[in-house]
């Protein structure tokens, strides 16, 4: 580790620090966005506003569009579409901190496909850290297990998803541009949208008012009170993933991947300062047992 206190180290580190506070901030107006339109629609929305953003990108040099492996790409983004599907669902049920825990509970699910499918070794200090991350997942879930509904679970949902799609960029997509995986990532998630949103429509039911209706809501137009964070997620998404490209770019990914736990801290903070958010004691300490999880499994992976 003593190599990755250069000064392409630290600004590694200040890179993903960076990225995860854009992150942290963004994800917190799901909540609002979920109040008027749906999560569907969110979709393609989204991808609708950061495509032309990512086009531009690579109009002005940053990589290209095109996939050296179509079918590699758009496998790994079918796996992270359908975890940020979870992920911002479980964002109108739930506060951030709790969503951030399950999703990242990634490394865990990671270190699994590696042993049990890729059947790659692993040693006893990632097998312990699997059991407290998972027993840090029982804490995060509810404190109150009179209350823990299929909504809790959720975002581990979207962690397994995260994790198959880690996997699938590190074994199908060495080569592949940020770029188009990204462009790739906002149209499957416009096209899993557009054929949610069409099965819907064949169907009359009553959706909950606000945000309880987010999974459930189809097209609703005017949505001009979400357009704003709309825009604002699929900016401040295009901005974070491109620093999280560049940090590991800048640094190992072992050293790295440490740092994106920070949002855990942006995360709630945020969450605490616009909306009074707060996590039970409990919770925190779940929270705290799956952030050490990751990052053992995290150095002893390098």
């Amino acid at each position: 580790m003593i190599q990755n206190s250069s000064i392409n180290g630290r600004a590694a580190a200040l890179t993903m620090l960076a990225a995860m506070m854009v992150i942290g901030c963004i994800d917190n107006f799901i909540a609002l966005i979920a109040r008027d339109a749906g999560l569907w629609q969110f979709q393609i929305l989204r991808a609708a506003m950061g495509l032309p953003l990512v086009v531009l990108a690579s109009v002005v040099g940053f990589g290209t569009l095109w996939a050296l492996r179509l079918w590699a790409v758009a496998l790994r983004s079918f796996f992270v579409a359908f975890a940020m599907l979870f992920y911002f669902g479980s964002l109108a049920f739930m506060p951030l901190a709790q969503a951030l825990a399950g999703l990242f509970t990634s490394p865990i699910f990671i270190l699994l496909i590696t042993a049990f499918i890729l059947r790659e070794p692993v040693g006893p200090a990632r097998i312990l850290a699997v059991f407290i991350g998972f027993i840090g997942i029982l804490l995060v879930l509810d404190s109150d297990w009179s209350t823990l509904s299929w909504i809790s679970f959720l975002p581990v949902v979207g962690g397994l998803f995260y994790a198959m799609g880690a996997v699938a960029t590190r074994q199908l997509c060495e080569g592949e541009s940020t770029l188009s995986m990204l462009a790739m990532l906002f149209i499957i998630q416009a096209i899993i949208g557009a054929l949610a949103l069409a099965f819907l429509g064949q169907f009359e039911f009553s959706v909950p008012e606000g945000a309880a209706g987010f999974i459930q809501r189809g097209w609703v137009w005017p949505v001009t009170a979400a357009l704003p964070f709309i825009l604002l997620q699929a900016v401040g998404s295009v901005l974070g993933v491109g620093l999280i490209i560049r940090a590991y770019q800048l640094g190992s990914a072992s050293y790295v991947a440490v740092y994106e736990y920070s949002v855990f801290i942006s995360g709630p903070f945020f969450a605490w300062m616009l909306f009074g958010q707060t996590v039970t004691a409990v919770q925190t300490g779940g929270i705290l047992l799956v952030a050490a999880a990751g990052i053992v499994i995290a150095w002893r992976s390098s």
